[in-house]
């Protein structure tokens, strides 16, 4: 009898899917794998012949191996968002301001970088500067131990020593970011990032209005996924390691906007000096199969190499 149910359970399973039982055994394998792994529909379908989002959806919706809704992404809500009185934000220059941003025009608008902070726990000062390069949707995330303009100024001295003069000044043509007190010195900031006498690459958002940099502030999610804001992980715990795996995972997953290539592979099409960049902080392009887009990715290497977990 227990057999006999069983087998029941499994035709059921498989009623409504137009596929032999070994292909649909395959790819509902594949689609368990994927969402286990934090990827979407659109990059297990991406990454698994013959079968399209569309099916993932809609086997997922209908139950089949047991599969719920809530498995996908997506389809979870988020928190909303906090409603904290905004911090004062700083003044810049003129020639600075997103009006200016805009007037340099479409391309070089569309080949600008994005920068930000990311936050870690309640009481934890340390952060990530996280620089996204928005024709490919590359993410840098460089460890900071706290929120000043000096912790800034010293992750964007090593990203310049990486790439040198020439480099940062190849590379910068534009850089978007906010008016937070880490990034108030912009002078220096604009010399690290290759700015000269009578030119402007660094220019800020209008106050309040980080939409305007909204290709940084989206790909954010994608770091969440695996540093999950209110779960606890210390910033300050991190180490190089977890940055170069996190900045690996981030820039591995396959892209609908990049006709599902990977940020990695799209910055080494575009960017004369993508390998330097990519083996100074240890980011690989990973395959597929080992994307892990989900907050045990980076635990599970910490433990692998004997060190404590990041939350606690």
């Amino acid at each position: 009898r227990a057999q006999e149910a069983a087998d029941a359970e499994l035709s059921a399973s498989r009623s409504g899917i137009d596929e032999t039982e070994e292909g649909a055994a395959a790819k509902l394998a594949a689609i368990r794998d994927g969402l286990a792994r934090g990827l979407s529909p659109q990059q297990i379908a991406a990454t698994t012949p013959g079968l399209s989002a569309s099916t993932v959806y809609r086997w997922v919706d209908a139950g089949y191996d047991g599969m719920t809704n809530m498995e996908l992404r997506r389809k979870v809500g988020y928190r909303p968002r906090s409603r904290r009185a905004p911090k004062r934000a700083t003044s810049h220059s003129a020639r600075r301001s997103h009006a200016s941003f805009l007037a340099l025009g479409e391309d070089v608008c569309a080949a600008a970088w994005e920068m930000d902070t990311v936050e870690g726990s309640r009481g934890d000062s340390a952060r990530l500067l996280t620089l996204l390069h928005r024709p490919s949707r590359f993410q840098l995330a460089l460890p900071l131990p706290d929120g000043t303009c000096a912790s800034v100024l010293a992750a964007l001295s090593s990203l310049r020593g990486v790439l040198g003069e020439d480099g940062a000044r190849r590379a910068f043509g534009a850089v978007l970011t906010d008016n937070g007190s880490e990034f108030a010195d912009e002078g220096a900031i604009a010399a690290l990032l290759g700015e000269r006498d009578g030119e402007t690459r660094l220019f800020y958002c209008d106050p309040r209005q980080s939409q305007q940099k909204g290709a940084c502030e989206k790909n954010h999610v994608e770091i969440r996924k695996l540093l999950p804001k209110g779960a606890g992980a210390r910033f300050d715990r991190l180490t190089a390691a977890d940055c170069a795996l996190l900045m690996s995972q981030v820039n591995s997953e396959p892209r609908g906007a990049l006709g599902f290539l990977t940020p990695a592979r799209v910055l080494r099409m575009i960017f004369r000096d993508a390998s330097a960049l990519m083996d100074a902080f240890g980011i690989e392009e990973l395959a597929p199969g080992e994307l892990d887009l989900t907050p045990g990715c980076i635990e599970r290497a910490r433990a692998a190499r004997g060190e404590g977990p990041l939350a606690g």
